[in-house]
């Protein structure tokens, strides 16, 4: 008997008079200490499939049709209050997002603590006591200390790792992992995925992985189902379905995924000789005040860009890489150093000079969403740099946009359109737009790839390329995705606790490391070992 079984689940969600079916006859089974990934794009219903097992959809959401078999129990008609008897007891769940998972004003030690009260598993010290266990066998370096902390107290990854420790507290038979790992570096990442491999394999415990990332996928699952518009494309074995894929859409995801697909092999072709470098930074210093001691974020950065190359910065966060970034578009300003934007130091800049810099120089940050004004349509928010500048009058300034968003191969049906009525490709390429509207000749992108799922990625990484040898535009590059920065990057700088720990051309950095920090990064890539598709 299966210790899973998902037989023709249907699920709809209800907004006023619509509804839409997010998930359509998807049947399955997860076996007893087997790790079963759901792959697919946003949107496809892997998480609203997830939700469904375990009955934690939103209020508008309803299963229409089908069972959900724990063992031979059909639980999908329990009530949410009926569920509670199952959740955390034989399935627990790891969430998305530990910032909006915690409850930030509760201590860990209790937040971990509430299940083990609820369902009555010892005295208030037997559950203090077991809170610590639980912390140490996650990995969490002095637990009595953890205990005591709130959220925010905790860094990305040791809040993940209390997620972890809260969904194995009542050893489940079955542990839904919900993009575990989305918002952690690689080597972070590593080491959650260790984790929860280790778990698995002393408690006999079997995971449904919901992941957009292949890579992670194809390092540690044993089987893969491929969903796509809420429906099952493909599943399989992991090694077959990556060997052998049958359906169009899972070749097209495993092409477009970097660790799983030749492209990635592929460095970027080598600029035109240029006469000169775009940008040129030397012995750049930011400092932060902290109580008696400044916090040095970047120490002594040097680097150069080749006009109409790409030159990447990587590292974990915390590496300094997003802060020399702001200091290179003058958003914020170095404690010492220099930036030279197209042999124009930048430093000291005001006024009309000022405004001068930010034409040349143009932003494009990691979330969309957040960037762009939700209360404008599409024709403002790319117009809105031209009126800035006083660029064009009103009809110059229409064909303008127009010109651009063909540029960005965007329809002319989205000019209407609010930014919650797009895709977050879409989205993308409007942000891509705008930052291009006062023709600069340096972008600098910030995670701008890094929210989106692969194949809306390959697009936007292809448009970058396309847009580069066009016009003849330098990219400063901020990355923490290794395998992204080695498909569009001439050059990279690896960067940790603020400074450079190697340079390189792309090339050189990943075919030949030389510090063990850079070696570290390239080892915790997930799914570089995996057979890639041809």
């Amino acid at each position: 008997m299966s210790l899973l079984t998902v037989r023709d689940l249907a699920v709809s969600y209800r907004t006023g008079p619509h509804t839409h079916r997010a998930v359509g006859g998807v049947s399955f089974t997860v076996e007893p200490g087997e790790v079963v990934a759901v792959v697919g794009e946003s949107g496809s219903g892997k998480t609203t499939t997830a939700h469904a097992i375990i009955g934690l959809l939103p209020p508008n959401g309803s299963i229409d049709n089908g069972q959900i078999l724990l063992g031979d129990t059909d639980i999908a008609g329990w009530s949410s209050r009926r569920l509670e008897s199952v959740r955390g007891v034989q399935i627990g769940l790891i969430p998305q997002d530990p910032s909006n998972s915690l409850n930030p004003v509760k201590t860990i030690g209790a937040q971990i603590g509430e299940a083990l009260r609820i369902h009555r598993r010892g005295d208030r010290r037997a559950v203090a006591r077991r809170v610590i266990e639980l912390l140490d066998r996650v990995g969490l370096s002095d637990p009595e200390l953890r205990a005591r902390q709130f959220p925010h107290e905790l860094s990305g990854g040791m809040r993940q790792r209390v997620l972890i420790a809260g969904a194995i507290a009542l050893e489940p038979r079955l542990i839904i992992a919900d993009e575990p790992t989305s918002a952690l570096d690689v080597t972070v990442q590593r080491r959650i995925l260790d984790l929860i491999d280790g778990l698995r394999a002393e408690f006999g415990t079997a995971v449904l992985f919901v992941t957009h990332d292949l890579g992670v996928a194809a390092d540690r699952s044993d089987r893969l189902i491929v969903m796509k518009e809420g429906r099952i494309e493909e599943q399989g074995t992991t090694q077959a379905v990556l060997a052998a894929p049958n359906a169009g859409y899972t070749r097209q995801l495993l092409g477009d995924a970097p660790a799983l697909s030749v492209r990635e092999f592929r460095v970027p072709d080598p600029p035109a000789s240029a006469p000169d470098n775009a940008i040129v930074v030397r012995d750049l210093v930011k400092e932060f005040p902290t109580g008696r001691q400044p916090f040095r974020a970047v120490d002594g950065v040097s680097f150069e860009v080749r006009r109409g190359s790409t030159h990447a910065l990587v590292g974990e966060s915390g590496s300094g890489k997003t802060t020399t970034a702001r200091m290179v578009v003058r958003f914020t300003d170095p404690t010492s150093g220099s930036v030279t934007i197209g042999g124009t130091e930048t430093a000291g800049l005001r006024g009309a000079a000022l405004r001068r810099l930010r034409r040349r120089v143009q932003l494009v940050y990691q979330n969309p969403a957040g960037s762009l004004d939700p209360r404008q349509p599409v024709a403002e928010i790319v117009e809105e740099p031209l009126r800035n500048f006083r660029l064009g009058d009103r009809a110059a300034r229409r064909i303008r946009v127009r010109d651009l968003l063909d540029q960005v191969a965007l329809p002319a049906t989205v000019l209407t359109r609010r930014p919650r009525e797009l895709s977050g490709g879409q989205r993308q390429r409007v942000a891509i737009a705008r930052a291009l509207a006062v023709d600069p000749e340096v972008v600098v992108l910030d995670e701008a790839v890094s929210a989106l799922d692969v194949t809306v990625q390959a697009q936007i990484l292809d448009l970058l390329q396309d847009l580069q040898r066009d016009l003849g535009l330098t990219y400063l590059f901020i990355s923490h995705d290794l395998l992204v920065v080695r498909q569009i990057s001439h050059t990279l700088s690896v960067m940790n606790k603020g400074r450079i720990v190697e340079f390189g051309t792309t090339q050189q950095v990943f075919t030949s490391p030389q510090h063990g920090y850079t070696r570290e990064l390239l080892a915790a890539i997930p799914g570089v070992a995996a057979e890639p598709v041809r």
